[in-house]
């Protein structure tokens, strides 16, 4: 695609958003990776982001199997995580997308697939965010025993980063002191506690509700054909459809495609607002 292809989606997108009374923003794997997190696309992208792992895939460490069978490599590859993701900062276009956000009359919504918990970093409401495959900032019984669900924010993970194992006390549930494990939506996982997603899709469902009719914008980053909820999700909304990704960019009739980085479209978006 030529630059004055791709200026021209960059305009239409733009005039989308100016003239929207609300946005629906969908962020898939890509959208962190202009803050320096790895998005895992493919075996390569995984075993680059950990060595330690080549020969396995993905989905077979982010299972909760590894919390039966091996908790020190568990909570290695998850404790790793949640202290990257609490050592990166999420990058200038979250901020740009809050501003175009608090301007529109109905505000937004944010459905992601990403458990960085870097939307509520960057300061949209934590009341406006479906995060579909939950959250490494929250805790859950590996069991589980019940129910319960409790914030990360006091447990700190010490990994070796040669071996990405465990190597200090691992966190503990807070009602039957066994081990605890992030509460995310895992590979093969059937004791995922879905709770505080479930609350989330309630508000959000009253959200589309409450807005039926009013004109909007649904900007899709990073999402792509490797796990479809976000990209279904999108194509499944009434609004504008505006799908960022500069790999899988391919849309439904009517829709804008931008094939560029997260940042560099929402910045080149931002110029023309």
């Amino acid at each position: 695609m030529n630059t004055l292809q791709i200026d021209t989606r960059i305009a239409r997108a733009a005039e989308a958003i100016a003239a929207a009374e609300g946005i629906v923003i969908g962020a898939g794997a890509g959208m962190g990776v202009d803050s320096g997190l790895p998005d895992f696309r493919g075996d390569q992208g995984f075993w680059n982001a950990y060595p330690p792992f080549r020969g396995k895939q993905f989905p077979e460490i982010s299972n909760p199997i590894w919390f039966r069978r091996d908790p020190a490599q568990a909570w290695g590859f998850f404790g790793h995580r949640l202290n990257l993701y609490r050592a990166t900062a999420p990058h200038a276009g979250f901020n740009i997308m809050r501003r175009w956000s608090e301007a529109r009359p109905c505000g937004c919504f944010v459905f992601t697939s990403n458990v960085d918990g870097h939307f509520q970093r960057a300061g949209f409401s934590e009341d406006h965010i479906v995060e579909c495959h939950g959250s490494i900032h929250y805790l859950q019984c590996s069991r589980p025993c019940g129910t319960s669900i409790w914030s990360a924010d006091s447990i700190n993970v010490v990994v070796d980063d040669r071996t990405i194992r465990a190597v200090s006390e691992l966190p503990t549930c807070t009602e039957c002191a066994s081990l605890a494990r992030p509460n995310i939506l895992m590979f093969s996982d059937f004791d995922w506690i879905s709770q505080r997603w479930q609350q989330q899709q309630r508000t959000y469902a009253r959200w589309l509700n409450e807005h039926r009719g009013k004109e909007l914008a649904i900007i899709e980053f990073g999402a792509g054909h490797a796990v479809l909820t976000v990209r279904n999700e999108c194509e499944q909304l009434p609004g504008k459809l505006i799908r960022v990704n500069p790999r899988d960019c391919q849309v439904p009739a009517s829709a804008i495609s931008i094939p560029l980085g997260a940042r560099e479209a929402i910045q080149r978006i931002d110029a023309l607002l």
